[in-house]
């Protein structure tokens, strides 16, 4: 038996665990294209899970990479090193704020913001001692941490997990009057997704975020965009708020950040936020390390051109396009922006993925009947057609 057809049975013990990898064993990668050990190839629908916006290999993400492993990759948290300043400066311009925090991964990042609202909002705010509150929203996907899945409301992500961290009301996404009602003033803090992405690729209804915001302003609110998979070109724009021209007072940024190299990143903020935070008071070991740093740098530069963002526009537009006219009776809807798409089924989506995979397409289901497509931007109009191509002959079964 090979190692695909070992992973494929594992795959389909589906009481082994919630969790189903696709079946295959990677061994080489390029662009958007994918090699498993056998030889075939694969087109990458997945994008690694938004981790590879800019592809498989990208020569300048290597090359960043290269360089710095030639000098230094880590120092203690004892001394600085040259990447550090820079990387934190540009990704700050990059957002338009005061400060940045580096972290690793996404579930420390987001644990991060949490611990800034609260600490801003007892220090800052002024609401008592152990009294804040923090709003998350139906359906969120923000990591699986102990805290973070106290406010999830997905049964495999929080049950028998107990007890559970306090001080988080959840009420339904894209519901502007259910938040309003929510808050109070010992509310430090919402928590959103501007496109709830493990969810299924949820939009929010048009005018929410610009909703969000106003709240969060009137009330003496940070907002908190987690755009790790949402943000840094994925949606035609380089954050997803930009699609109603809000500008949070906290981004948490991830996946894309590290260019599918490695874990990287961070909580960015203006200085009266994020400068809660004394020396010593919060890091992390491999946080800002310089390796981490001088890929982020180089993300950061390719994102200022601007050309990914318009691919994913452009290629974004055709893909929305492609997917609108699926037969209506095997597809019910399809949401997303940019290069980036939940295609909700009317049947179970794991074996449209399986037969995909078994055609050359890498996809993956959520939530049991949507599928969710997210192609490197770099991917080529030929390539995606073909993965579309591929996608109807899947759905047919």
């Amino acid at each position: 038996m090979t190692q695909t057809d070992q992973l494929r049975a594992m795959s389909e013990d589906h009481s082994a665990h919630n969790y189903h990898p696709l079946p295959i064993v990677v061994a080489e990668a390029d662009g958007a294209w994918l090699t498993d050990v056998e030889g075939r190839r694969y087109l990458d629908m997945l994008a690694a899970y938004s981790a590879v916006n800019f592809g498989h290999g990208n020569p300048r993400l290597a090359e960043a990479a290269r360089r710095q492993l030639d000098r230094v990759t880590l120092v203690s948290r004892a001394f600085d090193h040259d990447q550090f300043g820079p990387f934190v400066a540009e990704l700050a311009e990059l957002c338009g704020k005061d400060m940045v925090l580096p972290m690793n991964s996404g579930a420390e990042a987001v644990e991060t913001a949490l611990k800034t609202a609260r600490k801003w909002g007892y220090e800052v705010k002024g609401v008592p001692a152990g009294e804040a509150n923090i709003i998350t929203f139906e359906g969120n996907f923000h990591g699986r941490t102990t805290t973070i899945i106290s406010f999830s409301t997905d049964p495999d992500a929080r049950d028998s997990y107990g007890p559970y961290t306090p001080g988080f009301r959840t009420v339904p996404y894209g519901d502007a009057e259910a938040l309003k009602a929510a808050m109070d003033e010992h509310t430090v803090g919402v928590l959103i997704e501007p496109i709830q992405g493990e969810a299924g690729v949820n939009v929010p209804p048009s005018g929410f975020l610009r909703a969000v915001r106003e709240l969060c302003t009137a009330n003496g609110t940070l907002m908190i965009a987690d755009e790790i998979q949402s943000g840094l070109g994925r949606t035609g724009t380089t954050f997803a708020v930009e699609h109603e021209g809000v500008v949070p007072d906290v981004y948490i940024l991830g996946k894309a950040l590290g260019g599918g190299i490695m874990p990287v990143s961070a909580v960015v903020a203006d200085r009266d936020v994020l400068g809660v935070f004394k020396p010593g008071q919060h890091g992390s070991t491999f946080g800002g390390n310089p390796l981490a740093c001088a890929i982020g740098r180089e993300v950061i530069a390719i994102l200022k051109t601007g050309e990914y963002q318009e691919r994913s526009r452009t290629l974004g537009a055709h893909l929305h396009d492609r997917l609108g006219r699926l037969p209506g009776d095997l597809v019910r809807e399809v949401r997303g922006r940019g290069l980036w798409a939940g295609v909700e089924l009317n049947g179970p989506a794991r074996p449209v993925s399986e037969r995909l995979m078994d055609l050359g397409v890498l996809a993956k289901e959520t939530h049991e009947t949507t599928l969710r497509l997210a192609p490197p931007l770099v991917i080529e109009r030929a390539d995606l057609d073909w993965a579309l191509d591929q996608l109807e002959i899947a759905l047919k079964g």
